[in-house]
């Protein structure tokens, strides 16, 4: 019991409440004393006054809180004899038993079951015996589990010598559910035999059973099946026969059962389909959390089962909850092949379309998640893109950028490994470009027209979508003073309205002919009313100062221009072209130079432009090689270098699965006959069970050398006890086995394990004291939650009383220290994501590189070993000999969290490295651990 008490009684207090008529007024004394009494307070003084005054208390709660009271006291001396005064509740608990109230019988029955101390149970065993024939139901149940706890002690036998055959001729004349459950349960743990001739008598009515009485069966299945493996067969049957039950839980149940015992095809497409059934009917969004987590271990384990089951995974998706349909999707993408991928792109496509009509305000982000999805299945199955990359450019307008960027990202990538698509793409991307309004979405789409369009065609088509992005020219309108409102009047088109109008702003500006005008740019014009038409987009992000797109608009340009010159296109339509695609370019660097917008031109537009210029106006032909063939080999390269490092992996990934040339290779006939005539999941299971004993041993011993590895010593070899702990951590618990040995020749009373901890640890129950006698051992289990992704220390002390001494005394333990890498994974995720995340994140640790490793990229593929991490740049843009790397590297936490980390290094000469290792997170424990981290390992 956990119980916040912030003012605490003192002992007169309570006694004096107790000794009350009151009868609240004794409730809120027993609790304090219960809470006093937990919190590790012993009060001897106030036993006497509550055997006087509570004990004769006929009120419920009172009774209740007495029996509490009875289960937190110490009930023996330090020599492990029971107290003299205990008699006194002996009686009080054999009149409780013998009492006309149900519920008094009821609750004292359960607190039996928490009593060890023989010599006080010894005396009412008689009289909780007679209670297996009570007329209430909630009695004898209650009777049931107080036999069951009788049977666990160590004298238990001579407690209740012929338990087994009571229970079992209780079990056969009960009606009560829960009353049988128990009962069963009982004959499971202590005579399976008799389980099991029961189950086996009843097998017809197990279908009518209550839910409870049929997950008492699947336990006994369970521990029968452990014992005996080669009866597994019969029972598996039993397992299938359950699947059918109206309840949830059995059904949940006897899919972990079944999985759990047998390998077999069989079962395993059973159970997964149990799974998938409960995906469907089930509203609650844990519970398919949890089915969607059962299903993914059946994925890494039966793979080939589980593609047949992925349409019905896929149903999963009409969840509105963000989290269910991101598991679901990422189940299906590990489990696409030929066979199925047409029917989950079509499963995509329709849930795409969905999303255009829905009113969800998360729609935009499920969007992006089908897209990435379909991105995925066009990358590992060519022949998918085709049907799918039309769709997906009607997205590329899509409000919510990651989305859009992910659309064009994938329309840039089949372009380049799908030549015959290129036309069509193209076509419909200049049909689609003005509806476009993000600029880095604009830039990629730029970029693809101004890459790919290959014939004359395609070229003015191009260049015909950039000039009505852009506009009329020039971007920046001069106005004399004479007649401002009138030329700007005649020269603005219609659907633009004048800089006076809009309130641009203005500066004097000396013409050629040396008359006076005013300058202004129109800074407003993406703020136009939604009523009226929208500006070309283009030209909208060019005036609020994003010449970084004008950098990239000019380079279209320039390809666009070149490849017409390379087509053999008339010189007069050539320098038309060549002029058109200047006169663009210098308006947009006398947009940049007016110092009318927020944001100056920054010195890198400025130079691409002019190169650009330079080239329209002289072009060489080593020049135009770099701009029409070197721009597109690199690209190609690097999406090659993508293709095969995806193959690799889905190569590695895939490998397991494939049968080896030494597998068994079963022949069910001949099995069937030589047995007997099996059924085919019984010769199933036969099969995998022999392939599990042939292999088992060599995992076995794997696992027993990985355990040995991580034992830590907490003690010295000298001190009095010798403690050593193997530590696991899974997710958000840690357990800590403590083995304990007595290296003395006395017997150690009242040792106990007292832990602390630091950081985000948090013990979850206090450990209870043991003897042990000379030379003998004991392991402690101590269970630790976990709260978030930081460093975390354990520390504390082994407490004992010798027999020759006075006070206690104290062994301290070495610290042991929780590694942040225990908790985090490698992991992927898009440039554009992480992009986003290094922006939104606010906790940086800066870390300064001061290392004795000589080599740039040694350096940084001993930071990525070191910290668990995947690295996001692609291996071929970290090639070449220059000194310098930059790299993103990426990994998740069991909570979820992410660890995002850029990694720059130079080397300065000499053989000495510098630069900085950055690392962000949304919070600040795993920004400080993992600098910790590093700091800790960088030397190498």
């Amino acid at each position: 019991m956990l119980i916040y008490n912030d003012k605490q009684s003192t002992a007169s207090e309570i006694k004096e409440a107790l000794e009350g008529s009151d009868t609240e007024q004794k409730i809120l004394a027993m609790q304090k004393a219960i809470v006093l009494l937990l919190s590790g307070e012993q009060l001897p003084q106030l036993f006497i006054t509550i055997v006087r005054y509570v004990l004769p208390s006929e009120d419920h709660t009172v009774q209740k809180l007495l029996l509490l009271y009875l289960e937190a006291i110490e009930k023996t001396d330090s020599a492990g004899k029971v107290l003299p005064e205990m008699i006194l509740i002996c009686q009080n608990l054999r009149n409780n038993l013998q009492h006309p109230n149900e519920y008094i019988r009821g609750v004292t029955l359960r607190f039996l079951c928490r009593i060890r101390e023989e010599e006080i149970l010894e005396p009412l065993v008689p009289s909780i015996l007679a209670n297996l024939e009570h007329r209430h139901s909630y009695v004898r149940r209650n009777a049931v589990l107080a036999i069951s706890a009788l049977c666990k002690l160590p004298k238990g036998d001579l407690l209740v010598p012929d338990a087994d055959e009571l229970i079992e001729r209780f079990l056969g004349q009960e009606q009560d559910v829960s009353a049988k459950r128990n009962a069963l349960m009982l004959l499971t743990q202590h005579s399976q035999e008799r389980a099991v001739k029961y189950l086996f008598e009843h097998l017809d009515q197990l279908a009518v059973w209550g839910d409870i009485l049929q997950m008492a069966v699947l336990e006994l299945i369970r521990i029968v099946c452990r014992t005996k493996p080669d009866a597994k067969g019969k029972y598996i049957k039993i397992i299938l026969a359950l699947l059918q039950s109206p309840s949830a839980a059995v059904t949940y149940e006897c899919a972990v059962t079944l999985t759990s015992l047998s390998q077999a095809p069989t079962a395993v497409r059973a159970a997964a389909n149990c799974y998938c059934q409960l995906l469907v009917a089930q509203s609650d969004n844990n519970v398919k959390l949890i089915v969607l987590d059962r299903l993914q271990e059946l994925k890494d384990k039966h793979r080939d089962v589980m593609q047949e089951q992925l349409l019905d995974v896929l149903r999963a998706l009409s969840s509105p909850n963000l989290d269910i349909r991101r598991k679901t999707l990422d189940i299906t993408l590990d489990l696409l092949t030929p066979r199925n991928i047409d029917e989950v792109v079509m499963v995509l496509k329709k849930e795409i379309m969905r999303t255009q009509s829905a009113d969800s305000e998360r729609g935009p982000e499920y969007r992006q998640m089908l897209v990435a999805a379909i991105h995925s299945c066009a990358v590992k199955f060519p022949e998918v893109a085709a049907s799918v990359v039309h769709l997906l450019m009607d997205f590329l307008g899509d409000p919510l950028v990651s989305s859009a960027l992910d659309v064009v990202f994938f329309v840039r990538e089949i372009c380049e490994t799908h030549p015959a698509l290129r036309p069509s793409i193209l076509e419909r991307l200049a049909d689609t470009f003005p509806s476009i309004r993000a600029s880095r979405v604009v830039s990629c789409a730029l970029w693809v027209l101004g890459e790919y369009s290959a014939s004359r065609e395609e070229v003015e088509a191009a260049l015909g979508v950039i000039t009505a992005g852009l506009g009329p020219l020039p971007l920046l309108q001069l106005e004399s003073e004479d007649d401002a409102d009138t030329a700007a009047a005649k020269d603005a088109p219609a659907s633009l309205p004048s800089a006076a109008s809009m309130g641009g702003s203005k500066r004097p500006a000396v013409l050629a002919d040396g008359t006076y005008a005013s300058q202004a740019a129109v800074v407003e014009m993406p703020l136009l009313s939604v009523s009226g038409p929208l500006p070309p987009n283009l030209r909208s992000l060019l005036l609020v100062g994003d010449f970084f797109l004008g950098g990239v608009v000019a380079a279209s340009l320039t390809k666009l221009v070149l490849r017409l010159g390379s087509l053999g296109v008339p010189a007069a339509s050539l320098h038309r072209a060549s002029a058109s695609a200047m006169l663009a370019i210098v308006a947009m660097l006398r947009l940049g130079e007016s110092g009318a917008l927020p944001t100056p031109l920054d010195d890198d537009s400025r130079d691409r432009m002019g190169a650009c210029i330079q080239v329209l106006a002289a072009p060489e032909p080593d020049m135009v090689k770099v701009w029409l063939d070197d721009c597109r080999a690199a690209f190609s390269a690097l999406t090659s270098d993508k293709q095969s490092r995806e193959a690799a992996e889905a190569a590695a990934e895939s490998a397991k699965s494939y049968a080896q040339p030494d597998d068994l290779i079963d022949f069910g006939h001949l099995v069937s006959n030589r047995k007997g005539g099996l059924s085919q999941l019984e010769l199933e299971d036969q099969v995998t069970s022999d392939l599990a004993r042939a292999t088992g041993l060599a995992e076995a011993a794997e696992s027993e050398a990985r355990r040995l590895n991580r034992v830590l010593q907490l003690t010295g070899f000298s001190d009095p006890v010798y403690a050593e702990a193997y530590v696991t951590v899974h997710q958000y618990d840690i357990v800590m086995d403590v083995t304990v040995l007595n290296r003395t020749n006395e017997t150690l009373q009242n040792l106990t394990l007292e832990l602390a901890t630091m950081g985000d640890l948090k013990l979850v129950e206090r450990l209870q004291q043991y003897t042990l006698a000379p030379g003998a051992s004991k392991v402690i289990r101590a269970n630790i939650k976990v709260s978030s992704t930081e460093t975390g220390v354990i520390f504390g002390n082994i407490v004992y009383e010798g027999s020759g001494y006075a006070e206690r005394s104290v062994v301290v333990l070495a610290d042991i220290h929780i590694d942040i890498m225990d908790y985090i994974s490698p992991a992927v995720c898009a440039d554009v994501t992480f992009r986003n995340m290094w922006a939104e994140f606010e906790w940086e640790n800066k870390v300064a590189i001061n290392t004795s490793i000589t080599d740039v990229n040694a350096f940084l593929e001993h930071i990525i070993t070191s910290t668990n991490m995947r690295c996001l740049t692609p291996p071929r843009a970290l090639e070449g000999g220059c000194g310098y790397a930059a790299a993103n590297l990426y990994a998740r936490s069991v909570f979820g969290e992410d660890a995002l980390v850029n990694v720059s290094v130079e080397d300065t000469g000499g053989g000495r490295l510098a630069g900085y290792i950055r690392i962000r997170s949304k919070t600040q424990g795993i920004a400080l651990s993992l600098g910790d981290k590093i700091t800790l390992k960088q030397k190498g």
